[in-house]
Formats: C-alpha cells, structure tokens, sequence
C-alpha cells in the first residue's frame, strides 16, 4: 500500500499553525490537512478561531465596531512642508481611548492638542484621549487632531492617506483601527456640508 500522500496547505494556514505551536506549547492540536476544498475551507475556520481564542482575541472586531469614525480628512502640504494635521470625528458607543496613530505618509505621528494658554495658542502632544461613551470628539483645526510630521512626499488635494489608530476599549484591549483619510486643500479649515458621511 502506497503511503497517503497529505496537501501542503498554503503559507498563511502554516503561518497559523506555527504561531500556535509557540504561543500554546501545552495545546496540542491534530491538523490532518484537508483533501477537498471544502473541507479545507472548515479547517481553516476552524484554525483561525482557535488562534484567536489563544491569542486573547475575539473572532470579531469588538473595539472597531464600536467606533463610527465620520468626515477624516487631511490638510494638504506645499512642497518643503514637513508636517499637516489629520482630522475627523469619533464617536464610542460604550467607550474608548484612542492612544496613538500611525501614518505610512509621515515618520512621525501624534495626537495633538491645541489650547489658549495665557492669552496665547499652544499646541502640545497628549498620551491619550479619551472619547466617552456616545459623545462624538472632533478631531479638528484649532483643537485635538493627529499630527503627521516628517512627510515623506507633499500631500496633494486628491490624495488619499492610509491612517492607523490604536484604540483602548473598555476591557483594556488595545486595536488598530484602518482610516483612510482623503486630502483636502491647504486652505481647508473643517468638512464640506456637501460632502458625504462615511
């Protein structure tokens, strides 16, 4: 009898499996790989369940699910410039805390807070924000916002920018949330009434 002859599951099934071998050591798991597509597709339900039941991670994106992120957008540079503002609104149902960005545009990125102090307008970096439960935040010229800093290239009217935001939920997991934000001109001072929600 010729021995059975098993087919190689793809790279991101064996990406699974190894990352489970090392992050559960005491969990054995049997994976036969499938002979048929479709079973194939029940055990790689099957397998990506588990490793985010043993990652501490829920099937479903809770903390994204919980945001409505409206209106984001960026003020676009001139060439020379090294740093603009992102901008949107954020609203939690149950509440959150957005504690970073990130921006493949910028080398730097941070949320900002602008404030009179003294007389004077200052801009400074916070750790974190906080966005309570139901209330929208805007994120907006002359208030909190996400700086960019360090751009690799002008941002032209048009363009559109891949933001990450990390965002705290109320059990303390911390997501990343993709935004794309669309360039606006440099002149833009808040969101169009004629443009659309998203």
């Amino acid at each position: 009898m010729e021995p059975e002859t098993l087919t190689q599951p793809p790279e991101s099934d064996a990406l699974a499996c190894d990352i489970l071998s090392r992050r559960a050591a005491q969990v054995h798991i049997y994976n036969r790989f499938p002979q048929t597509i479709k079973e194939y597709g029940l055990k790689t339900s099957a397998n990506v369940l588990s490793l985010a039941m043993l990652l501490g991670m829920s099937p479903l994106a809770a903390v994204a699910a919980d945001l409505d992120i409206k209106d984001p957008w960026v003020r676009g540079t001139v060439s020379g410039q090294q740093a603009t503002g992102a901008f949107m609104e954020i609203t939690s149902k149950s509440g959150a805390v957005l504690i970073g960005a990130a921006s493949p545009a910028a080398g730097v990125s941070e949320i900002h807070e602008m404030k009179m102090d003294g007389g004077v307008m200052k801009m400074r970096a916070i750790p974190r924000l906080d966005l309570p439960a139901g209330k929208p935040v805007v994120l907006g010229p002359g208030g909190y916002h996400v700086m960019l800093m360090s751009l690799k290239q002008p941002l032209k009217k048009g363009d559109t920018v891949p933001l990450t935001l990390q965002v705290e939920g109320k059990d303390k997991q911390v997501e990343t949330i993709k935004v794309e934000a669309k360039v606006r001109d440099l002149t833009a001072s808040a969101a169009p009434a004629t443009e659309p929600k998203h």
